[in-house]
């Protein structure tokens, strides 16, 4: 019952669109997705589970067998979607605003004047760019979780399905020049900007590669994966409504284009966060971390405020720099970091790595010791009356971490915890890079809010 209404309220807003803003057509595909989504996605468990593609929830009494690559499902359901949208979101500039029917000329109005309308092709190219990337990199994924590629073998995949993207940025706007914060300009003989050049493609296409593999990385309990990027997709969405209530009237467009593009996102991944929320029906596999990440570096970089992108990712940068030290295997990195599940109580506590049979770099052992005097990370010694052997280290994740300040917890609060975490940098993040905007470089471009 509840999915019908959904379905009718999304169908009044695709209606309403035609004379309307855009945003409610991809608002109403949104709902739609979410819809499909959440029929489609228990009844093909058991067939996934036919061909192999399952997993044991290492968390739960028994390790039940769950579906896995179930992100798939809601990729596919989101890339059909969009396709769908297309004729809705340009609904006025085909019909209402301009001539079409192949012609490109300024479309004429029913009083017979101009209204200096020119259908807007460099926006669909920016759109199919988005959705021919999101395509490519959902193949990625699939391919990831059928045949368990390689981290080297996988690692800039990413990149190579973002080059559609980086080439409609080239030619529909191709700025490469970065703010010279006030302190640095007399550094760089009073420049107010510096100019990357080819160097800031290299800095999107990387950030195309640390956006689906930080959320891959930040996984391993129920929830976790999909639930972090609802939540940065609501920041995103959050940022771009600052930018369409307080910006300049020239931002409005692109951040419109960021709302079309995460509204769908976040119906379809609310769908399947309900299946994979504890305890978990489902697992996402590594196909949706590919695709959700994917679709913040897209947001980022059409949507032009691929920066402050990165300052929503805040808690998976930490992440990731907290787990550097055993992902390039200067500490020993098990298979496997998920906290480790004790029966009796149903709790979660931190998993350990043995440093006995794989001790650390040499180096890095009075590092290890300052971590564990911080406490960052728990040593366990061996015990012979001294304090100079480490037996066990926690593993390096942010879940971990979460567990060694606030004590083991169920599964389902754990993921709660650090979602609330993730909310609450992103939001202070985004409010500080507005606040001392002013102050840093002298202006800022939500001027109603940093003057107030």
């Amino acid at each position: 019952m509840i999915n019908k209404i959904v379905l009718l309220v999304a169908l009044i807003l695709v209606y309403v669109s035609r004379n309307s803003s855009a945003v409610w057509a991809s608002v109403g595909f949104g709902l739609i997705g979410y819809v499909f989504s959440d029929w489609l996605i228990p009844r093909v468990g058991d067939s996934f589970i036919k061909i192999g593609l399952f997993g044991k929830d290492l968390s739960k009494p028994g390790k039940p067998i769950i579906p896995e690559t179930i992100g798939a499902v809601t990729a596919t359901v989101y890339i059909f979607t969009m396709l769908f949208c297309i004729p809705f979101i340009f609904y006025k500039d085909m019909v209402v605003t301009t001539s079409g029917g192949g012609h490109r000329d300024i479309s004429i109005t029913e009083n017979g004047t101009s209204n200096g309308s020119f259908f807007p092709h460099n926006k669909l190219s920016e759109f199919l760019s988005a959705v021919l990337c999101l395509q490519t990199t959902t193949m990625i994924g699939i391919a990831d979780d059928l045949f368990d590629l390689r981290w080297r073998h996988k690692v800039f995949l990413p990149a190579i399905a973002a080059i559609p993207l980086l080439i409609v940025y080239y030619v529909d706007f191709g700025v490469t020049y970065v703010l010279v914060p006030n302190f640095l300009q007399k550094w760089v003989n009073g420049r107010t900007t510096v100019n990357l050049g080819s160097l800031y493609y290299v800095y999107m296409a990387a950030m195309s590669i640390f956006c689906p593999h930080s959320i891959n990385i930040l996984a391993g309990v129920n929830g976790l994966e999909v639930g972090e990027s609802i939540v940065l997709g609501i920041l995103a969405v959050f940022n771009d409504a600052l930018y369409l209530l307080f910006g300049p009237e020239v931002s409005h467009e692109s951040h419109k284009l960021s709302i079309i593009i995460i509204a769908p996102f976040i119906g379809v991944s609310y769908a399947l966060w309900k299946w994979n929320r504890w305890p978990a029906k489902v697992f996402v596999g590594d196909t949706y971390c590919y695709f959700a990440g994917m679709v913040f570096a897209v947001v980022g970089i059409l949507g032009h405020f691929s920066k402050t992108m990165l300052l929503i990712f805040v808690p998976q940068i930490i992440n990731f720099l907290y787990s550097c030290p055993q992902l390039f295997h200067i500490v020993f990195c098990p298979r496997h970091r998920l906290p480790r599940f004790n029966e009796k109580d149903g709790l979660l506590y931190p998993s350990t790595a043995d440093l006995v049979e794989n001790p650390p770099k040499k180096f890095f052992i009075p590092i290890l010791k300052l971590l564990g005097s911080l406490n960052l990370i728990r040593l366990e010694y061996v015990d012979n009356g001294k304090k100079d052997t480490i037996k066990s280290c926690t593993n390096m994740t942010l879940i971990n971490l979460t567990l060694v300040w606030f004590g083991p917890m169920r599964e389902d609060k754990l993921c709660n915890k650090i979602l609330m975490i993730n909310f609450i940098i992103g939001i202070i993040a985004i409010l500080t890079r507005h606040l001392i905007g002013t102050l840093l470089f002298g202006t800022d471009n939500l001027r109603p809010i940093t003057a107030f």
